[in-house]
């Protein structure tokens, strides 16, 4: 769903546990004809397509909001380049997609790869672009601790997005 520019989608996990409790409320309610069953389970459901909606339109007009600082302050590295006393640094790197986890939570994971080497780059928002294993991308992000406190460094993506061979 579309509103303004920002494009809203609801996870795999959400819609489905929105639509098992939808079935649940129906079937209790044409189980025992109550309808108190539907007075209190339709807003029920109504709000478990809804919070999750605005949560995903707040954070992604967040991450809009952050991607012109980003391209101002960001400065181009290779991966290789990037170690642990980078640690808040804006950083923008181009390469290619290797891997791609944990889409369907709308919490996507790539590892992306430049010739010199590797990098986790993980997003806490669904990205604008569809993004594929084998597409080549531009990631602008803030380097941080893959684990909070310990961890070797990775990107915290403000935003990824698909490049020609070209741009590179």
């Amino acid at each position: 769903m579309q509103i303004g520019n920002v494009n809203v989608r609801m996870s795999v996990v959400t819609l489905t546990v929105s639509v098992f409790f939808t079935i649940v409320v129906l079937a209790t309610f044409f189980v025992t004809s109550d309808r108190s069953i539907l007075i209190w389970g339709i807003p029920t459901i109504i709000l478990l397509f809804v919070i999750p909606m605005a949560l995903n339109y707040m954070s992604q007009r967040q991450y809009a909001d952050l991607i012109p600082v980003y391209e101002q302050e960001a400065k181009d590295y290779r991966i290789k380049a990037i170690n642990i006393d980078m640690l808040g640094k804006p950083v923008r790197v181009r390469g290619v997609v290797e891997r791609s986890m944990f889409r369907f939570l709308n919490r996507p994971q790539y590892v992306v790869a430049d010739k010199s080497g590797a990098i986790s780059v993980k997003m806490f928002t669904t990205p604008r672009e569809d993004v594929r294993e084998g597409d080549i991308v531009e990631v602008l992000g803030l380097i941080i601790r893959r684990y909070m406190v310990t961890g070797d460094p990775v990107i915290n993506c403000v935003s990824i997005r698909k490049i020609k061979p070209q741009e590179k």
